[in-house]
């Protein structure tokens, strides 16, 4: 079915993007993902397409058209060509703007805004821990007041970005007596003494992006790097993980989708006992489901862009996306690599590359067994 959701300068712009991918992503991408994280030049160019400001305003050298749908055009774009650089720009340009923007001071979004919009300041955002996972409310990194400054202690990991970010958001408990109410975010920028980056990390998929632990030992912060008010952190996570949510389902469907075709490709040129394997019965059968699976959801999730454009996107509701276009994802992938036979175990194929990239998609974000709990929670369970 077409979609409906986007109109004329929603198309336009998804040229420009598709045309930008083209041209300065997929031939890059081994290079990329040898080296492990992706170049200062790409930041840049991206952010030279626009890519990067969506949502920083105008007077920042950023989009600002306050319309998700161009978001969404960027993440489906690049993640056709790779879902590791669409959750690195997702984090950058999506994720923790709205901070910034939405709880900064004036002298803050001078500071900060131009160059996340221009691709100079990669951002990131520190929230987990190496023991707490997606326990948001019991973070162990501190941040005690001294005068004018706060000393930050703790550690984070898997943090994307987090090996060659400018700025990054970091949760930390500033009054440990009131518990998820007593955490504050602050702006913690590359060469603050104290603060340090572990090793990337070797992950099972994404080699392009780097994802690291970070470290704080007596970091002082000046007070001007709170970003919003003294404990209230927590609310703020909370008011804007539905959006980092429903990014995680757009650009893993779109994910899905693109190797999805490809597949289909695949089964109508493979032959095997004298046929394409497509043609036979049970191969026609579970692509017509995988096909029909990833368009139902597809239109839940067009729903909830629109939903989210329009300001009305509920927790819950992005829970369910994330949840289950993260669980579509996976599972069309699954069999993306079952139909490719051995080819889809080799390396050198993108169905494999793919179907390891994709796993993370159900733990990030919130894993979708705290998803399924938030949704049991609406439910009166």
């Amino acid at each position: 079915m077409r979609r409906r959701i986007f109109e004329t300068e929603h198309e336009d712009f998804r040229d420009a993007v598709a045309e930008f991918v083209t041209r300065q992503v997929t031939p890059n991408l081994e290079a990329w993902a040898e080296a492990k994280a992706l170049p200062r030049e790409f930041w840049l160019q991206a952010g030279e397409q626009g890519l990067l400001g969506l949502e920083v305003p105008e007077e920042f050298g950023g989009g600002y058209p306050q319309d998700y749908r161009f978001n969404a055009v960027v993440f489906e774009e690049l993640a056709r060509a790779s879902f590791a650089i669409s959750s690195c720009v997702g984090i950058d340009a999506d994720i923790v703007p709205p901070y910034i923007v939405d709880l900064g001071t004036p002298e803050q979004h001078a500071r900060w805004l131009p160059g996340v919009a221009d691709g100079s300041t990669v951002t990131a955002i520190a929230m987990t821990e190496p023991s707490g996972g997606s326990d948001l409310a019991n973070l162990k990194t501190t941040a005690v007041r001294d005068g004018d400054e706060w000393v930050i202690n703790g550690s984070k990991t898997f943090i994307t970005n987090g090996y060659s970010a400018d700025l990054v958001v970091v949760a930390a408990r500033t009054s440990p007596e009131k518990k998820a109410k007593g955490i504050t975010l602050f702006g913690v920028e590359a060469g603050m003494e104290g603060f340090e980056r572990g090793r990337k990390l070797d992950k099972v998929g994404q080699p392009e992006s780097d994802t690291a632990e970070l470290f704080f030992r007596d970091v002082r912060v000046p007070t001007e790097n709170i970003i919003g008010q003294v404990d209230t952190g927590f609310i703020q996570m909370m008011q804007n993980l539905p959006q980092e949510r429903l990014g995680a389902a757009v650009y893993g469907l779109a994910h899905a989708r693109q190797i999805l075709d490809e597949t289909l490709q695949y089964t109508k040129e493979r032959k095997a006992f004298g046929q394409s394997i497509g043609a036979f019965q049970h191969n026609k059968f579970l692509l017509a489901e995988l096909v029909t699976k990833v368009e139902v959801t597809q239109a839940f999730l067009d729903d909830a862009i629109m939903a989210h454009t329009a300001g009305e996107l509920s927790a819950v509701d992005a829970a369910k996306a994330k949840y289950w276009a993260s669980d579509v994802q996976n599972e069309v992938l699954d069999h993306c690599v079952q139909l490719h036979g051995g080819y889809g175990y080799m390396n050198e194929y993108r169905v494999a590359r793919a179907w390891k990239d994709a796993r993370v998609n159900k733990i990030w974000a919130g894993s979708n067994e705290i998803m399924k709990e938030l949704i049991g929670r609406d439910l009166g369970l």
